[in-house]
This record gives C-alpha cells, sequence and structure tokens, in this order.
C-alpha cells in the first residue's frame, strides 16, 4: 500500500479571498480597456428623425438627400439632393450607416478616417480625415427593382417611337388640322 503524505493547507487570511477577486477582476478591465483602445474607431449613426420600415442592405440603391464635412473644422466637402446611392460601392463606413437607417429617418453620422478614405486623399477631403455626414433616407430599391423598372421604360420608350413615326395610333395619317392654312 501507498501511503499519503499529509500536507496541511493553511487557511486563508480575513479578506484574501476579497483581495484575490479584486485583483482578477482588475486584470480583466485592464486588458479589456487595451484591447478596446488598440480597436479602430466605428462608425457613429446618430438618429435625429427616426424612420419606418426595413433598412437597406448591401444589394440595394438608395435616394438620399446629404451633406458631407471635415470633422475637423465642418468644412463642406459634398451635398446632394436626390442622389442615388448604391450601398456596396460606397465608403466602407457609409455602407454601414446605410444599413442602419429607414425610410424617412434623418440622421449624422460620424466615419473615421480608416473606414473612409484612409491615407488617400480624396477631392477636396485630405488624407487621413473623419468624415461628418448628414443623411435623409427617402427610398431604397433593390437592383432587381430597379433593373425591371429601367427595362419597362425601355419598353415604353420604343413603342412611342414606334407610334410616333408619323402614323397615328391604328396606323394611319392623323385627320387633317381645320384651323392649319390649306394648300390652294
Amino acid at each position: 500500500m501507498t501511503e499519503i503524505t499529509r500536507v496541511p493547507l493553511q487557511p486563508i487570511a480575513k479578506g484574501a479571498l476579497g483581495k484575490l477577486w479584486l485583483g482578477v477582476a482588475a486584470a480583466a478591465l485592464a486588458a479589456g480597456g487595451l484591447a478596446w483602445a488598440t480597436l479602430p474607431a466605428g462608425v457613429k449613426v446618430e438618429v435625429i428623425k427616426a424612420g419606418e420600415g426595413a433598412s437597406p442592405t448591401v444589394d440595394d440603391i438608395t435616394l438620399i438627400n446629404y451633406k458631407g464635412s471635415l470633422a475637423d473644422g465642418g468644412t463642406e466637402f459634398d451635398k446632394g439632393e436626390k442622389a442615388v446611392m448604391p450601398v456596396e460601392g460606397s465608403i466602407p463606413g457609409f455602407q454601414k450607416a446605410l444599413q442602419q437607417m429607414q425610410r424617412g429617418g434623418k440622421y449624422k453620422i460620424f466615419i473615421p478616417a480608416e473606414l473612409a478614405y484612409g491615407n488617400k486623399a480624396q477631392g477636396p477631403i485630405p488624407a487621413n480625415s473623419d468624415l461628418n455626414f448628414e443623411v435623409e433616407l427617402l427610398d431604397f430599391k433593390s437592383r432587381a427593382e430597379i433593373e425591371q423598372q429601367q427595362r419597362m421604360m425601355q419598353q415604353m420608350q420604343q413603342m412611342q417611337a414606334q407610334q410616333g413615326g408619323g402614323a397615328g395610333p391604328g396606323g394611319a395619317a392623323p385627320p387633317p388640322n381645320p384651323s392649319a392654312p390649306q394648300p390652294q
């Protein structure tokens, strides 16, 4: 048989367990703070006026009123009324913000430089610029809906062009205008 050597455990001093947990909590908070500080700043969307219904997806095309300005001084760099804006294809921060909006809503958006144009200058926007936008989402539709509407418009235009070739709707020439001067 094996003999087990007994080692007496020392009792934990009064208040030591609380100090131990406090130390664990402090280490966890410090690690969380360090992780948070190293993450890039995210897009911030502030609701000025709430919208209704669903939000656009990355595959949708939006109709918006907007004003863009630099965060460092408020210099306006762009403005648009009833602008057609595909969600996909805009800067990453604007894509994220559009997908948080609802039809009829007005929003203020902050986009950090790394989710805007990064270290590249873009027209009047200097490199490494944080951006602010005021956006009103008027409407949005899927690409499929837009393409369907475009096809219908093209068909209507083709039909009108075929009918407008001098003949009236039945293929006959239009009736003479009685008030027009008649040839002698």
